[in-house]
């Protein structure tokens, strides 16, 4: 009975990690050994930066938002109280999106919810 060989099998998973690899300086897109770790380390990093991504996209909408209260004389916090007073439930990214896109829009909602909830600072 012959021996049994994976060769096909190795080949075919060495090819795999070698093509995830393609865009890797150095050794680390053509030597199996180094690829195989250059490619575990980079799926480990795409696992978290999807994670991450939210947060940034968070941050980014919250400094559009404030920019555009600040503008019209009220600061970020002042604007999200006056939100939850009025009872608007509307999310960061669309506030974003308005602030950005309808910079009219966005001071006539700023100044119906500014109506309703009070704007005064507690001294």
């Amino acid at each position: 009975m012959p021996r049994a060989r994976s060769g096909k099998i190795t080949h075919q998973r060495h090819k795999k990690v070698l093509e995830l690899t393609k865009g890797h300086r150095g050794a680390r897109h053509n030597l199996y050994r180094q690829a195989h770790e250059s490619m575990l380390h980079a799926l480990d990093y795409a696992y978290c930066h999807r994670r991450e991504r939210k947060s940034d996209f968070r941050k980014l909408w919250i400094a559009r938002i404030n920019a555009a209260t600040r503008i019209q004389g009220l600061s970020y916090s002042q604007f999200i109280a006056n939100l939850r007073k009025a009872k608007v439930e509307i999310n960061r990214k669309m506030l974003a999106e308005i602030a950005v896109n309808d910079p009219e829009g966005f001071a006539k909602l700023l100044t119906s919810v500014s109506s309703k909830g009070t704007n005064d600072k507690i001294t």
